[in-house]
């Protein structure tokens, strides 16, 4: 329990710190370059991510998840990660000049191409992940995030300053890339083998395959917003749709990226036993969600004042999309727990079904939307409907696999819903105030958090008291070592 806590928090510096360095480098470049140009990149990665799912999952999930891993299956699952992204960056090579045609863009072939070169960097870094992941060594995964996108960053800075445009975002991308591949190599000092062995391959691909196709079927049905998008409307539409989506990204990326990456090795560990299990899973969506649920209504409610303020009225058009995607990535954290205790049981056959019922009633939803509204904010507004009944999908599994029911989750995370309901009301009612909007947002943020602080002590609801007592349990190990 001391070693998840204290990996815990080494990973969600590392989020924050990642995550908050490359925001505020997005707000300067936002500023020297359009919207239109954030579209076209938006475009561009929606091709290398799909290509990195290809790559990177399924193969670091299992390396995490297996009980026995050794060097050989580091080495095994690199030489044949390699060989896959050689083969996926020759399809985008060849087919870039396609994708120009399709999306009326000619000038994205080389900067598509450049870019893509991202994943074979990306192919060592997802290796180099498993091996601290099992570890729970984030401390080495913070120094070498942090510094890849402060260094790529002020690269991106330098070339946007400069005039490059959209390059100025491709070198930004390819660089963290790889300066974060090389900085692990420094820390971790892992090196592979010339062994490959296909037999331990296909053990682990066993597995991990599950997890390949429900994460592409994922990838592939978030990123048909931007692809039907892009295509329906135009890339200054894009780049609106997405930047509004970045803002609650952000914060669910750094938070549930540093829960989630502790609690599946740490539920993996303890895959026998499901109390425990359900203890881990439970916590998590308790911490989670008092976290993140009046962060993200909180953002909707400052949103007009605080996108003016950081990246000009020329980015307004992006405050409706940030409101809906604050709804939709507030329950993000509940869908991740309950999937990462059915992977750390080894289900991957159940994470699959559940993917693809999931994207079934999606693309009903997104097809209505695109032809009865046809409208982007309609698109969006999919997104919410979808999540809402995706909570109840991907706990249903867990009643049996860990004894964890859906009351028993909607009593969790109800208390911190409904503080953060009262909270949002009193945060929009402040932004009444005829203020300008430095003082404005000053002001919201100021009474949001003091209303949320002053309800969960005068009412002292289940996930307060959870983490009074972590807190107070901290405190109290700290004073007395030897304990």
């Amino acid at each position: 329990m001391k070693n998840s806590v204290k990996a815990f928090l080494w990973k969600l510096m590392e989020r924050f710190g990642y995550l908050g360095i490359q925001f505020l480098l997005q707000l300067i470049l936002a500023r020297l370059l359009s919207p239109e140009h954030y579209g076209v990149l938006s475009l561009m990665m929606i091709f290398t991510t799909l290509a990195n799912v290809f790559i990177q999952t399924g193969f670091n999930t299992s390396l995490i998840q297996n009980k026995d891993v050794t060097e050989d299956d580091y080495s095994s699952v690199f030489w044949v990660s390699f060989g896959i992204a050689g083969i996926i960056y020759a399809v985008i090579f060849f087919t870039a000049p396609l994708i120009a045609i399709f999306y009326e863009m000619p000038d994205i072939i080389a900067p598509l191409r450049v870019l893509a070169l991202m994943l074979f960097p990306g192919a060592i870094n997802s290796i180099q992940l498993a091996k601290v992941s099992r570890e729970l060594d984030f401390k080495k995964v913070f120094i070498s995030n942090v510094g890849s996108v402060l260094l790529s960053g002020v690269v991106g800075i330098v070339v946007a300053v400069m005039g490059g445009g959209l390059w100025s975002l491709v070198v930004q991308t390819v660089l963290q890339t790889t300066i974060a591949c090389l900085a692990m190599f420094i820390n971790v000092k892992w090196f592979p083998r010339f062994v490959c062995d296909l037999k331990r391959v296909g053990v682990l691909f066993k597995f991990g395959w599950k997890l390949l196709v429900s994460l592409l079927i994922d990838t592939l049905y978030q990123d048909i917003y931007s692809l039907v998008i892009g295509k329906k409307y135009d890339s200054t539409t894009l780049g609106h749709h997405n930047r509004g989506k970045q803002f609650p990204q952000f914060i669910i990326s750094a938070v549930n990226g540093a829960v989630q990456s502790v609690m599946l090795p740490t539920m993996s560990a303890e895959q026998d036993d499901k109390t425990k299990v359900k203890t881990l899973a439970r916590n998590s969506i308790i911490m989670s969600s008092y976290i993140v649920f009046p962060v993200m209504v909180g953002l909707a409610a400052v949103s007009s004042p605080l996108v003016s303020i950081l990246l000009t009225d020329k980015w307004l058009p992006c405050v409706p999309f940030l409101q809906i995607y604050c709804i939709s990535q507030a329950f993000y954290p509940v869908h991740s727990c309950n999937l990462q205790a059915i992977n750390a049981m080894g289900r991957s056959d159940i994470f699959l079904r559940l993917e693809i019922i999931k994207k079934c009633y999606g693309a009903v939803a997104l097809v209505v939307a695109v032809i009865w509204f046809d409208s982007p904010i309609a698109i969006a507004m999919t997104s919410v409907i979808t999540t809402v009944i995706s909570c109840f999908v991907n706990a249903y599994p867990n009643k049996k696999l860990i004894g964890y029911s859906y009351f028993e989750q909607m009593r969790d995370i109800l208390p911190s819903f409904a503080l953060s309901l009262i909270m949002y009301l009193v945060v929009v009612f402040a932004g009444k105030l005829p203020l300008n909007n430095i003082y404005l947002i000053l002001i919201q943020v100021a009474v949001g958090v003091a209303v949320y602080l002053l309800l969960s002590v005068v009412l002292r609801p289940a996930p307060f008291k959870f983490l009074l007592k972590q807190v107070k349990t901290f405190i109290s190990s700290k004073s007395n070592p030897k304990t």
